[in-house]
């Protein structure tokens, strides 16, 4: 209970009268003098133990430092985040962690005339599902969120630690760049410092692979801190309110003479459909919070710590239908999502880059509460042909999942790499190796599914026989060839076919066909073991959980070498 006296009594006097009332009432006590709300002494039950707690003017005062530095920057920093719909900083913080343990750096350009409070960048650590988790987060209403010396010094350290313990970083960037109103105080420009601004993006590259780097960009990003963004190994973007670019719109203007505004430069959009660097857009920063919540239940703290697990759940749908979602022509479209549907715990699929080349769909799922990455093709968009965007996307995620041991399953149904002028130009055999130079390193559990066609290098890239799977499982109606059995024919009958009228062509292509169809027929490539199991359709779940099960110990292999030569 609180007991108000008229006047401050000293430290001494205090803590005796604080003493005597809670001994005498057999309760905690809280000494307030009248009119104000912090206690000059504590005692009593729910104080640990102590019955002797003063709170001297000396710490009030800190306290009081404390709770103004907390607020953010000046009035007009505020009303800039409401005119911009933004939150301020501590709200998107609570909307993430479920609780935070600590900040440092707290009075950074503490000497600032209050213009600066903790240098515009909060780090600290946080709860999220009960796990640690490392954070930086710039202060929009301090300077626009812009990097400080002592600001980059904070990110810098807060990124060491965070590696050194084996935790996640999230980075929540809102932030205008380098500042650049620099004064005495703040001397020259500090991007090209051993241990300035570059740091951090040199930290993000070698930190890379040890621990989850997550992004959320809620504002527009500029310049050489743009790098910041797409460093992370996933980046979420908040539409309307983020976007990035090397260069602003009147920077480009300049320069190139090209006018454009920020939307149209490095907006959500653009990013998400042609760039592909954000990994999702949502549309308001609590969504932004979910999905980093939600992303984070498929990660591990470190690269070599063990994967979340949740209790198992049955599929959305039944995994007995699958074979009645796969059409028996090879070229007719259906959406690889329902095949999906039939195979993971419900409500647990978790897409990636959902609009960048939608031929391929990537992203988390959960068989038996375990995460798994799935790379499908999708029949539905392009045939499931691999374009070197889709091939991109898919060497990022396979690379990514290796790095933080998520098992790999390939659903492959594919007519191949797409062919043609454009896609040579646009570096299909380029971008294509990645995707194989990916699969092909990779050393995770790997399992393919050959759901239907399986033509040309299609089958490299999604983790064919030749490719060191742990397994290749075939459904009935799987095929594997070079090409498809039309194209097989014209190809290798072509002036044949010149020569022979309508009629007598139709015959002989018929006829050819089914002699192909017999070399590529799935029972036939059983028998010889080019598959390792073919199995009805309904069986591929539990298959698929089985033989989780059995890799979940599988180890990994040195190479004799410092690394290899195709970069991501």
């Amino acid at each position: 209970m609180k007991i108000t006296v008229d006047a401050a009594p000293d430290e001494e006097t205090a803590r005796a009268i604080a003493s005597a009332l809670a001994a005498h009432l057999d309760r905690r006590v809280e000494l307030v003098v009248d009119g104000t709300e912090d206690p000059v002494a504590t005692a009593g039950d729910g104080d640990g133990g102590w019955d002797d707690a003063v709170i001297t003017e000396r710490e009030r005062g800190l306290r009081e430092e404390i709770e103004e530095i907390l607020s953010g920057g000046p009035k007009r920093g505020h009303e800039k985040i409401e005119q911009l719909g933004k939150l301020f900083v501590r709200d998107r913080l609570d909307l993430l962690f479920d609780e935070i343990e600590y900040e440092d750096g707290t009075f950074a350009r503490n000497d600032a005339d209050g213009e600066l409070p903790a240098d515009g960048m909060i780090t600290g650590v946080g709860k999220i599902h009960g796990r640690t988790v490392f954070f930086a987060a710039n202060d929009y209403t301090v300077k626009a969120g812009s990097l400080g010396q002592m600001g980059v010094e904070k990110e810098i350290r807060l990124a060491e630690r965070a590696a050194e313990a084996g935790a996640p970083i999230l980075r929540l960037i809102d932030s205008t760049g380098a500042r650049l109103n620099l004064d005495d105080r703040e001397p020259g420009d500090t991007h090209m410092d051993r241990y300035r601004g570059g740091r951090m993006f040199y930290n993000q590259c070698i930190h890379s692979g040890q621990v989850p780097q997550i992004g959320v960009l809620y504002g527009p990003d500029i310049a050489g801190s743009a790098y910041t963004p797409v460093f992370c190994d996933y980046l979420v973007m908040v539409e309307e309110i983020s976007g990035m670019a090397i260069a602003s719109p009147r920077v480009v203007e300049a320069v190139t003479g090209e006018r454009t505004t920020m939307g149209e430069l490095g907006g959500p959009q653009v990013h998400a459909t042609q760039s592909g660097s954000a990994d999702l857009v949502v549309g308001d920063e609590r969504a932004a919070a979910d999905a980093v919540r939600d992303l984070l239940t498929y990660l591990p703290q470190r690269h070599d710590a063990p994967l979340p697990t949740r209790d198992p759940d049955t599929p959305a749908a039944n995994p007995k239908g699958l074979d009645a979602v796969v059409p028996e022509a090879p070229n007719e479209a259906y959406d690889v999502q329902d095949v999906i549907d039939r195979l993971v715990d419900a409500d647990s699929w978790f897409e990636l880059k959902p609009r960048f080349a939608p031929e391929l769909v990537t992203g988390f799922g959960r068989i038996e509460g375990r995460p798994v990455g799935i790379v499908a093709n999708q029949p539905a968009a392009k045939s499931g042909a691999i374009f070197p965007d889709s091939a991109e996307k898919g060497a990022g995620f396979v690379w990514t999942c290796d790095a933080f041991g998520i098992p790999l399953v390939y659903l492959c149904d594919t007519p191949g790499f797409m062919v043609g002028s454009q896609v040579e130009r646009e570096g299909v055999l380029q971008k294509g190796r990645k995707f194989i130079y990916a699969t092909s390193n990779a050393q995770v559990p790997k399992l393919c599914v050959i759901t239907r066609k399986a033509y040309g290098a299609g089958i490299y890239a999604m983790a064919g026989p030749s490719f060191d799977p742990d397994a290749t499982l075939a459904l009935p109606s799987a095929e594997i060839a070079v090409m498809g059995p039309e194209a097989a024919v014209n190809a290798l009958f072509a002036e044949q076919l010149e020569e022979m009228d309508p009629e007598s062509q139709q015959a002989f292509k018929a006829s050819m066909r089914e002699e192909y169809d017999k070399h590529i027929d799935v029972r036939a490539q059983a028998a010889k073991m080019q598959v390792d199991e073919l199995l009805p359709a309904g069986d591929l779940r539990d298959q698929l959980a089985a033989r989780l099960r059995a890799l979940r110990n599988k180890r990994r292999t040195e190479r004799d070498r410092y690394h290899g030569t195709v970069l991501f």
